[in-house]
């Protein structure tokens, strides 16, 4: 190897993928320990780093063209040692001059000092901060002024970050083009209204409010099922490049917030909606008016009360069909739907506020080829037979959908194109179903999680790839452990 040119041990390094590969490699001899270190554009480091400052100077040193950079300290304990401080972080910014990604997690010892360091990295485009007890939205601040090429920030469990100056500033600035906010006790969603201006670039856009202990009870609040919170137009921004929205865990009442965003969405592509409260079908029509680009969409729905004018209430999840027929009929390109549904039970089927019709409209009208049903107690067997003609469905997860028995697998194993199927506790399909799609010999893939009535002999040889588990799904027990 030591006699081989440069450019051609550069050029086989290039091709090797694996860290520990690189790693190994590395020290065979000091010609590919150098060439690999001015090779590698990204390092991901935590406990046992040595914090020493001539220690992160050797290794700024080795890695000259670093570009992505992740300090990781999860799990960690004071037993590891100490942890990476503002005077480490000084050492990166001031000797990582091509650094573009930086992502800090779980830094205990970084406060706004440290962070305010980074504004030497002229070069930053990406900034994931995630469980930075210490720093404020002074730390923030001096980020935006100073790292003038920032284009994405994640800001995940930084419970200190409260004034909003920072936001104001990168508003004005507008060049964030992605940004994330994720259960920040201090950051309301009302105050992203702030962004201004900088709502025009942003392309990609998340908020989940920290969720509280009672956040599960349905609650003593009734929300009006006819409001319109887009009739007239308070808010004068615009989110015309927005392609990527997610709102979770969040109140849109009496305080509009990021409600409004809904109608604002020219160019939106993906949608997500986790247990928004107060929201009705003005909601979603207003999001069809004003985009009819969305390829996927995914909605978290608790149940809520509505109490309309007459008088008349009753507690449901926040859509009927008339935001189901809106989504058939304005996005002829949709192709992923993802429906979950929380508290609601099998004895009152009114509980979800869309009916099967409703539901089998859409399945009809738009090139589905993802869907995923949680707890969809309106969907049955007669849901599986309409299914079976979708000329485009590919993949389906059924999770504790109890209406679904073996008829629903004779349909759905002539499905044209499905491939993919998964089962999580939809405890009245049997072995005699697994018979049924074994003897269709379409799937590549079959998964079975917590179906009591299925055994692991029946479900072996339905797919070329078969999982199987008589646990209970620990994504599924998330999943009801999240619901708000």
């Amino acid at each position: 190897m030591e006699d081989l040119p440069e450019a051609l041990v550069t050029e086989i390094l290039k091709r090797i993928t694996r860290i520990s590969d690189l790693n190994s490699l590395s020290l065979v001899s000091k010609q590919l320990y150098k060439i690999e270190g001015n090779q590698r554009g990204a390092i991901r480091v935590g406990s046992g780093l040595g914090t020493a400052t001539e220690a992160l100077t050797s290794l700024c040193a080795r890695f000259t063209n670093l570009r992505k950079l992740e300090i990781d300290y999860s799990g960690w304990i004071p037993e590891h040692g100490n942890q990476l401080d503002n005077k480490g972080l000084f050492v990166f910014s001031s000797h990582c001059s091509s650094l573009i990604d930086l992502t800090l997690s779980f830094c205990s010892y970084i406060d706004d000092s440290g962070l305010g360091c980074l504004a030497r990295c002229k070069k930053l485009v990406s900034l994931r901060l995630n469980s930075v007890p210490k720093i404020t939205s002074i730390g923030l601040f001096s980020v935006a002024v100073g790292c003038i090429s920032l284009s994405a920030l994640h800001l995940i469990d930084c419970e200190k970050i409260d004034s909003l100056e920072w936001l104001e500033y990168l508003g004005m600035d507008g060049s964030l083009e992605e940004l994330v906010v994720k259960n920040c006790k201090g950051i309301n969603h009302h105050d992203l209204l702030k962004f201004g201006s900088g709502w025009m670039k942003l392309q990609k856009f998340e908020f989940e409010r920290k969720r509280e202990r009672h956040d599960h009870y349905i609650g003593y609040d009734f929300y009006d099922p006819s409001y319109d919170a887009h009739s007239t137009d308070i808010y004068d921004f615009s989110c015309e490049s927005l392609k990527d929205l997610r709102l979770a865990h969040i109140k849109t009442w009496p305080e509009i917030g990021l409600r409004v965003v809904l109608g604002k969405c020219k160019a939106l592509e993906n949608l997500w909606l986790e247990y928004v409260y107060a929201l009705n079908d003005n909601d979603m029509i207003a999001l069809f008016r004003s985009c009819s680009n969305l390829k996927s969409i995914s909605v978290g729905l608790n149940l809520q009360r509505y109490c309309s004018e007459d008088g008349y209430c009753e507690t449901r999840t926040s859509f009927t069909d008339n935001s189901i027929y809106a989504l058939a009929l304005n996005y002829p390109m949709l192709q992923i739907v993802d429906l979950k549904f929380t508290g609601c039970s099998r004895d009152w089927p009114s509980e979800i506020g869309f009916t099967k019709k409703g539901f089998l409209a859409l399945i009809q009208s738009c090139p589905i080829r993802v869907l995923v049903l949680n707890t969809a107690n309106f969907f049955d067997d007669e849901g599986m037979k309409a299914l079976s003609s979708s000329p485009h469905l590919e993949t389906l997860e059924l999770i504790l959908c109890h209406a679904v028995t073996d008829a629903g697998m004779r349909f759905i194993a002539h499905t044209p194109c499905l491939s993919n199927l998964t089962l999580r506790a939809c405890h009245n399909v049997t072995d005699v179903g697994m018979a049924e799609l074994g003897r269709a010999h379409k799937l590549g893939s079959l998964v079975i999680e917590y179906c009591g009535e299925v055994s692991l002999q029946a479900a072996q040889g339905v797919a070329k790839s078969v999982h199987y588990s008589e646990d209970f799904p620990d994504s599924l027990m998330k999943a009801i452990g999240h619901g708000a």
